[in-house]
Order: C-alpha cells, then structure tokens, then sequence
C-alpha cells in the first residue's frame, strides 16, 4: 500500500478514473461524482502525468480508453466489486439482510415473478429484492446488478451465464377468447393480433398452423411494453405472441391457452446472466438456481397440460430434457 500511495496523485484519483471509464464521458462522470467536469479533466490529466502515460483518447462523443486505461480500469473494477462485495457481506452480517438486484423485463416481473412472491419470499426471507426493469426487449449491458436475464446466443453463453430455456414462442388467447375464435362467426370475423413494436407485426405468420386453419388477421393492437401485451391476453382482447418464459405461469394456470397447437423454437437461449467483474455471491447463486428450478416446472406442467404443443419434441434438440424436471 505505501507503494500504491506513491504511484497516484491521490486515492481519489481512483474513483474519479473508475467513473469516467464506465461513464465514457467526463461531464457524466463529474455528474455523478457531484464535481465540474474541468475538475474531473484535471485530476485525470495529473493521473496520466504522474503514471507516465495516456490513459484516454477522445473521441467524438465521448472519450475511450486506451489499452494502459483498459488494463487500469479492469483492475480497479476488480478490486472496487471485491470493497462493495465485502461491504455486502459485512452489512449483511449486522442486519441479516442481503440486497439482490436484478436486471429484467417488466413483462417477467409482472406475469411471471410477482404470481409466485410469496413462495420466493418464504425460500428468500433474508433477502432484499431490488429491481431494474426494461420495459422493451431486454438486452444491455448489466450495471450496478447482481444478476439479469438475457437472451443470448448458444456461442455466447460463457462463464458468467448459464442456460434457463431455449426461446420458445407460441401463440396464446384466454379461454373465452380461444372459444369463440373456433366457432364459424369468430372464423369469418378473423383473430385480432396483439403485437409489441413493429418488430413482431406479422408475427402469426411464423406458424404454419395459422394458415392451415383458415385464421387470418382481421386486427391489431400495437403496446410497447410486453407486460401490457400479456394482460390484453388475458383479458381476451385478441391473440399474443408468447414467450414461454414469461406466459408459462398463466399457461400452467389456465389463464392463457395455446391459440393454436404449435410452438416455435428459436436460436437464441434465454439466459441467466451475472456481471464478470462481480463475484457471484452465494445468495445471488442461490436465488439464480431458484429462477430455473420455477421455470423448468412451469415448463414440465406445460407440457402435460397441453401434449399437443409436443413441447417435449421440440426442446429435444436443444439439450433441455423435461424429464428431468420435477414440477412442485
């Protein structure tokens, strides 16, 4: 430690380099920090004299490391997730509690998490669940979070990941809904298509058994939030595509019922992710395994419930065997 002391203008060049290498930006960085930005270009400027080298480039927009910054700053995010996991631990030890955050959609926390809180809370007591949700497709980067979902594809699952479900889609309807759509009026007045953003318009073409039985789409309701799209499913406004990850809890209630007897599997892996510069706590782990045990029960009373989604055949090649799953 005397010889780190020696080596840096002062311990808080430290933070003050740590934010503007994650913020990517001087003036965001003096924001957080609650300094000016000439402060933050000061300090920074006195680091890189002192050490002897370029630590920053700018650029348009912003700033970049260099590769001296980018070995700086992979070591200096080791060693602050070490402080703050200790810290954890050892606020932890004093109140019992343990805070989790986790980085998901609001769709999954609505329709699949909130259902089952009781029963997380009674194998969770000690823990503080903390949420940062995404209202649209989720993806990005996980920052200040203990654990995300994302999908991901099969060559970028890595050791900081680990599979929950392939991406399973279906088409789903409530059951009022499901039953007058199968009669020769609801035929002949054609199914109205609830949809996300314009990504997913035309998404009932994917599956073959839309044509096959004469639906077509009369309709459409556009949200841009997924949560919003499952509740008009559920309140029968019209057909949702669903992704088995988030609807597999009203499908296992009967809340939701396959629109058509098919489903679609995709490349992409949904995955439970953890950030590579934070130790993975054990609680996190815990909590992480409790996520994938619930889903893969949802997933195997699914399969029962519904033999004619032939859900079994169509995850057999991905690896996910339900056989293995024992629903609770």
């Amino acid at each position: 430690m005397p010889n780190l002391r020696k080596k840096l203008p002062s311990a808080n060049a430290l933070f003050v380099f740590e934010a503007a290498a994650r913020c990517g930006n001087f003036t965001r960085a003096a924001q957080e920090l609650y300094v000016s930005q000439p402060a933050v270009s000061r300090m920074l400027s006195r680091m890189e004299d002192h050490l002897g080298v370029r630590l920053f480039e700018r650029v348009r927009g912003g700033i970049e490391l260099t590769e001296n910054g980018r070995i700086l700053y992979r070591k200096i995010s080791e060693g602050f997730n070490g402080i703050e996991s200790a810290i954890r631990e050892i606020e932890a030890r004093a109140t019992g509690v343990e805070s989790v955050t986790l980085s998901v959609s609001t769709a999954f926390t609505t329709h699949w998490l909130m259902p089952r809180m009781s029963r997380l809370n009674q194998a969770f007591p000690s823990v503080d669940l903390r949420f940062q949700l995404i209202s649209g497709r989720i993806g990005g980067p996980l920052v200040d979070v203990d654990l995300g979902m994302r999908f991901m594809r099969e060559d970028e699952i890595g050791d900081n990941s680990v599979l929950v479900m392939p991406e399973t889609l279906l088409p789903v309807c409530n059951p009022r809904y499901h039953e007058t759509s199968a009669t020769a009026a609801g035929r002949e007045q054609g199914d109205t298509v609830i949809v996300m953003d314009d990504g997913e318009r035309g998404w009932h073409e994917r599956f073959a058994s839309f044509a096959a039985h004469g639906r077509r789409a009369a309709g459409m309701l556009s949200f841009n939030d997924y949560a919003i799209v499952v509740q008009a499913a559920l309140l029968g406004q019209g057909i949702a595509l669903g992704w088995l990850n988030v609807v597999s809890h009203w499908l296992s209630q009967g809340a939701l019922l396959p629109a058509e007897q098919e489903v679609v599997v995709t490349n992409r892996r949904c995955c439970l992710v953890w950030p590579e510069n934070r130790p993975l706590r054990p609680v996190v782990a815990d909590l992480r395994d409790w996520i994938i045990e619930e889903t893969r029960s949802d997933m195997a009373i699914v399969d029962r419930a519904y033999p004619g989604l032939k859900l079994r055949d169509a995850l057999g090649g991905t690896g996910l065997v339900l056989d293995a799953v024992t629903p609770s």
